[in-house]
């Protein structure tokens, strides 16, 4: 990445451009620097905020469009309008995703043997252009917290994409305003951050497990002179963690008779789901109520 220097006067980042690491994710998506002094990757946010950025996109009457936490909310009180999980979509047709569509209150079109897209209103979207959204908003926040403008980028996407899904990355990223300077497998990315591959005389081989929002994988990569080479990888793509919360909220569904919609029920458990995961990493049990009815779920679950 580029050599950054400071105005020490206004904070602001002084240089010619400055290179950004986005980790386009299923669930969250976040965007990092090399900081200038420390030499380490360091993950932007604005003071006391959260570096992760909620890849949920909202579209509001008028055609405003919020994303990230503020879109977030909508999941429950707009689900139509209010998409999550897009990276899911990238490359796919109808027939890959249509066993898995249920699960999603958004609509997506079925045209046999062409690339999905979601409707909202009367207006369609490609995962391109949903993911450039998330993006969108990555820039914006790297530009207001670095006070200077971003226009290139390294994205990481999973080792499994194929050309047609690294391409519609390098789309998202054009129409977010991003040059696209390098796709980085994620495996890859992730070996560099534990200090694979730094040394250029040292040659392994090992294994990157990678559970995320929307698969859980794993990817063998040899590295030898500081090359990184993925020999193989595998995995289930409707395994992760929005398939964790989508089988917690499942769970609570059956258990209880809510009434009314029950794909309104599924979102708003969906939420509370992802709260239990974390609760549950300190304690051995999870309740709350909803819906004026006590629900649970405890360790032994997983």
């Amino acid at each position: 990445m580029a050599k950054i220097a400071i105005n020490i006067a206004t904070g602001s980042l002084q240089q010619d451009e400055i290179i950004v690491g986005i980790d386009l994710g299923t669930t969250n998506s976040l965007v990092a620097i090399i900081h200038p002094e420390s030499k380490k990757p360091i993950a932007l946010k604005e003071h006391n905020s959260r570096s992760l950025v909620p890849s949920v996109i909202h579209f509001e009457a008028g055609n405003n469009i919020t994303v990230g936490e503020e879109a977030k909310q909508y999941l429950v009180t707009d689900p139509a309008n209010t998409i999550f999980s897009a990276k899911r979509l990238m490359g796919k047709t109808y027939q890959d995703i249509k066993n898995h569509a249920g699960s999603i209150a958004y609509k997506i079109i079925d045209e046999e043997n062409k690339l999905v897209k979601v409707q909202v209103g009367n207006t369609f979207y490609s995962p391109v252009d949903l993911s450039s959204f998330v993006l969108k908003e990555l820039k914006k926040q790297a530009e207001h917290i670095l006070k200077t403008p971003v226009s290139k980028a390294v994205i990481t996407v999973p080792a499994y994409f194929n050309d047609a899904q690294r391409q519609a990355t390098r789309d998202a990223g054009k129409l977010a305003g991003l040059d696209v300077l390098r796709i980085i497998n994620e495996p890859t990315a992730a070996s560099l951050a534990y200090g694979f591959g730094l040394n250029k005389t040292e040659a392994k081989t090992i294994a990157v497990y990678d559970l995320g929002g929307g698969t859980f994988d794993i990817s063998i990569l040899n590295i030898a002179g500081g090359v990184f080479e993925v020999l193989s990888t595998n995995g289930d793509t409707y395994l992760g963690d929005d398939d964790l919360d989508a089988a917690i909220a499942n769970h609570w569904v059956q258990e209880n008779n809510f009434g009314g919609n029950a794909s309104t029920h599924r979102q708003a458990l969906r939420l509370i789901a992802e709260e239990a995961k974390k609760h549950l990493s300190a304690n051995d049990n999870f309740n709350t109520v909803y819906g004026g009815k006590a629900i649970s779920i405890g360790r032994e679950a997983f």
